[in-house]
């Protein structure tokens, strides 16, 4: 991940990436339910939205009925992005919660630079003035190939916003920018076997790096 993170005095910012049905959601509420059990302060996210600004923003960029641009749909990426950090993500740091994030920048890379083509150079800098050098401690990448995350969509009815129904060319892509993610902050999970297993196995890793947050007997 590039960028240094900025002073953030207590709290764990944790996210959880990957491609459309991959789990991410579920998994991030499982997460949530086991902590406040356990007496923790969870704060979740989720990414474009989380105020009234970043929500707006949401809904235009997830619209089927409107063709954005590249660069309109990084802004309005971008956008919620900076309003949600600001007024949301480093107060819950700073008073030591945790957050889980249901995607984050490693999202604007796989989507945005990916599958759109944007270049790295210009998406990197326009991300870090948004988040103001936030960066997690940790991404949870959960990986599985795109085919299998739709054919679960589909089977539990969802309907299709902007972002999913692009081509299938598309989706590859930012499946591969996905899988291609590397570096000290990045854990890759397997995510094709039960919400069930997933969680155990995300658990187990969670408890090994962040032992004071995530006990083995939390919950």
């Amino acid at each position: 991940m590039n960028g240094e993170r900025s002073a953030v005095p207590h709290g764990l910012f944790l996210t959880v990436e990957g491609v459309e049905g991959a789990g991410k959601t579920t998994q991030v509420a499982r997460l949530a339910e086991r902590l406040r059990r356990a007496g923790r302060e969870v704060l979740v996210v989720r990414e474009p939205g989380g105020t009234p600004l970043a929500e707006e923003a949401r809904r235009l960029f997830l619209d089927p009925a409107l063709e954005l641009g590249a660069a309109t749909e990084l802004f309005l990426v971008l956008v919620a992005r900076a309003d949600l950090v600001q007024k949301v993500v480093r107060p819950a740091l700073e008073r030591g919660a945790t957050v889980l994030a249901d995607r984050f920048d490693l999202s604007t890379r796989a989507y945005q630079m990916g599958g759109r083509g944007l270049p790295e150079a210009e998406v990197v800098a326009a991300n870090r003035l948004a988040t103001g050098g936030l960066v997690p401690d940790l991404v949870v990448v959960l990986d599985v190939p795109p085919e299998v995350g739709q054919a679960r969509q589909a089977a539990a009815g969802k309907i299709k916003d902007r972002m999913e129904l692009a081509d299938g060319a598309f989706h590859q892509r930012v499946a591969e920018a996905f899988r291609g993610a590397r570096g000290p902050g990045i854990l890759h999970l397997p995510a094709d076997g039960t919400p069930d297993q997933i969680h155990d196995a995300l658990w187990a890793e969670l408890a090994r790096r962040f032992v004071e947050t995530f006990s083995p007997h939390a919950g």
